[in-house]
């Protein structure tokens, strides 16, 4: 079966003027890489070091601004419970429906396009066991920032799903790359080293992205007649302030464990192109804890799991008041 066909394009974080959707970045650089090889501090050792270009810069410099402007404006909250914005178990299961149960994008003439369709529910059956590669041009504070952030938010989200989620050093299915604009165009022999079944469409979407797209993932099921996940690729670019670095890691792990869509509706919320929210929510980690849920079974449509999540949805508010 053709790769491209068990490939989900889960999300994207993108600026649009005010606000940012859910989305994908990498870079550019003037070597070759070979074969994917991290020395003891996770450092891919076949991308090449190159003296950070002046298009670099720009990008920093215009993601900081971004995250200045959101963060003047009231957005990229931290608070995870809110108290202007209660859960109602309507809203869980809606909610649910709309993020778990629908797609994002699809593919269009060899291309992902916005446009939202209807899905079956998709996870995790074997452990993730989450692995961060850094490009060598990763400042040592920032990479030691990132690991911290990627072992505690895999206990976060272990907890939350109910399913083994662990950082390791090597051997991972969950690939998270945090690279800059001049390593992205260098990216392609990497990726395939760790993903080698990688559709050439895919490679290439990642290799031409452009500035307004600030991190993404990518998700590869078995096969359509096997829709469970069983590895998964994010990028995050390293151009970015904390804050907004943080961000990207929360929201593209998360799609990548089975959340694919975004709602509007959906507060407080990740998934939701307001970007009125920062991190991982207590409303999100419900919506882990109803994917991960023996009770629905991978591959259900969203009326076949609908009466099922009104169910838990119900137990769940109950039980947290």
């Amino acid at each position: 079966m053709h790769f491209m066909k068990n490939a989900m394009f889960l999300g994207r974080k993108f600026w649009r003027g005010l606000w940012m959707g859910a989305a994908l970045g990498i870079l550019v650089g003037c070597q070759a890489m070979g074969p994917a090889a991290t020395d003891q501090n996770g450092v891919s050792s076949s991308i090449p070091v190159t003296t950070p270009s002046a298009e670099s810069a720009l990008y920093a410099q215009y993601y900081a601004q971004t995250e200045a402007r959101l963060l003047r404006e009231g957005l990229l909250r931290q608070s995870t419970t809110p108290s202007d914005a209660p859960v109602s178990r309507r809203a869980l299961a809606r909610n649910f429906e709309a993020i778990a149960l629908y797609d994002e994008y699809a593919m269009e003439n060899g291309r992902f396009v916005a446009r939202q369709t209807p899905s079956r529910l998709r996870r995790w059956i074997d452990p993730v066991r989450i692995e961060a590669h850094f490009g060598p041009a990763t400042d040592p504070q920032k990479m030691a920032r990132d690991r911290q952030i990627l072992t505690d938010y895999a206990r976060q989200l272990s907890r939350a799903a109910g399913h083994s989620i662990d950082l390791v050093g090597s051997g991972g299915n969950f690939h998270v790359l945090f690279i800059s604009r001049d390593e992205q165009a260098e990216i392609s022999p990497y990726l395939r080293s760790i993903e080698p079944s990688i559709d050439t469409s895919i490679i290439r979407e990642i290799e031409n992205l452009p500035r307004h797209t600030f991190c993404s993932v990518y998700a590869f099921a078995r096969s359509n007649a096997r829709p469970e996940y069983r590895s998964a690729i994010a990028v995050i670019r390293t151009e970015h302030p904390d804050l907004m670095r943080t961000s990207c890691i929360h929201e593209e792990i998360a799609q990548g464990l089975g959340l694919p869509n975004d709602s509007p509706t959906a507060r407080p919320s990740i998934f939701n192109d307001d970007e009125e929210f920062a991190l991982l929510t207590a409303h999100d980690e419900l919506l882990l804890r109803v994917l991960y849920d023996p009770r629905l079974e991978i591959g259900m449509t969203p009326d076949e799991a609908r009466p099922i999540v009104d169910a838990i949805a119900a137990e769940l508010i109950d039980t947290s008041r």
